[in-house]
């Protein structure tokens, strides 16, 4: 990342002042295709009024869903985040999972929206041979050689691959090398977040800069969401909008948007609101607001509102759509 970046927030169409990002989301996928590369390719299924439940509620179980690809659609998305009032989202689709960086800056140009795009390798189910030979330091060039705004999503599994591993280590390289923060989709266990900030760590990572997402799927307590974010660390709460008693990748106990709300006021209350982020992860399309979803600006639109209702002052929003966000994107100098 070049010199002119320095103390700025890089985008996908360029530098911009840290000042002129507005509310920010975190994690989204705009254009990305998380079908498991054994599944792609399969009759896509259509999403009508009739299906639109079963869909959301098992999302991994049509074909095309997890296929995110018309960009005109995305504008579209996009504009009605912007209507909403939201003026960044940061884009953290990465190698595995076809990131688009031609499509996203065509998103940005057309709807206005600010887009920070991602840089690095998904979950090692999602990546092919030859990737997952590359030692380190080839991870890491390539990472570097993006030149994109955020480090990640690092894909992690439970338990942690060796290529996993060294994608980890590349990270922490290139964060040293372009000054980019870094968010890291962790295993699903409550162990995996503290191994990867242990591989991180070891690695020279400055974890103050790094966020472990999904903590909404990770720790069935706000407890285990505390201890890690005391290791100095932002705590992501990305599901919003997510309101099912199902998880489609297993067994877990998911929040809806008031218990999230009240999680985040407990990390607040420990002191540590300051290492909190929050998102959708939107990346399918039974989530966009053109397939019944509640699309990207459902926290503008919806949770904001419920904060504020449960005692979340201007301060509070501020930091958590603000403040946090410009810190972590602004690339560090």
């Amino acid at each position: 990342m070049g010199n002119a970046a320095r103390g700025q927030v890089m985008t996908v169409l360029g530098p911009v002042a840290p000042d002129a990002l507005g509310l920010v989301l975190m994690h989204e996928h705009l254009l990305c295709d998380l079908t498991p590369l054994a599944r792609r390719g399969a009759p896509e299924v259509e999403i009508t009024l009739e299906t639109a439940f079963d869909i959301a509620y098992r999302p991994g179980d049509a074909p095309g869903n997890h296929r995110l690809h018309d960009v005109g659609l995305a504008v579209r998305e996009a504009c009605a985040l912007r209507a909403a009032g939201g003026g960044t989202l940061v884009e953290v689709t990465t190698a595995g999972i076809a990131p688009d960086p031609a499509g996203l800056a065509a998103i940005a140009r057309a709807s206005g929206l600010h887009i920070v795009m991602g840089a690095g390798f998904y979950t090692e189910a999602y990546l092919d041979a030859a990737t997952l030979a590359q030692p380190m330091e080839a991870l890491a060039e390539a990472i570097i050689a993006q030149g994109c705004g955020i480090i990640g999503e690092v894909g992690c599994s439970w338990p942690l691959t060796a290529f996993e591993r060294r994608s980890l280590q590349a990270a922490a390289v290139a964060q040293g090398a372009t000054g980019a923060a870094i968010t890291v989709h962790p295993g699903r266990d409550p162990a995996a977040p503290h191994e990867i900030l242990d591989v991180l760590d070891d690695a020279g990572a400055d974890l103050a800069r790094v966020v472990i997402c999904h903590m909404d799927r990770t720790y069935p307590d706000v407890d285990g969401v505390i201890a890690l974010a005391r290791r100095g660390c932002v705590v992501e709460y990305d599901f919003f909008g997510i309101e099912t008693s199902h998880y489609w990748f297993g067994v877990a106990d998911l929040p809806n948007d008031w218990m999230r709300i009240r999680a985040i006021a407990r990390l607040f209350d420990a002191g540590l609101g300051a290492q909190v982020a929050v998102s959708h992860d939107i990346c399918t399309r039974s989530r966009l607001q053109a397939f019944g979803g509640h699309g990207y600006g459902h926290l503008m639109r919806n949770v904001i509102p419920l904060m504020r209702d449960r005692g979340f002052g201007d301060a509070d929003i501020d930091l958590l759509f603000r403040e946090t966000p410009t810190r972590l994107l602004t690339v560090r100098t």
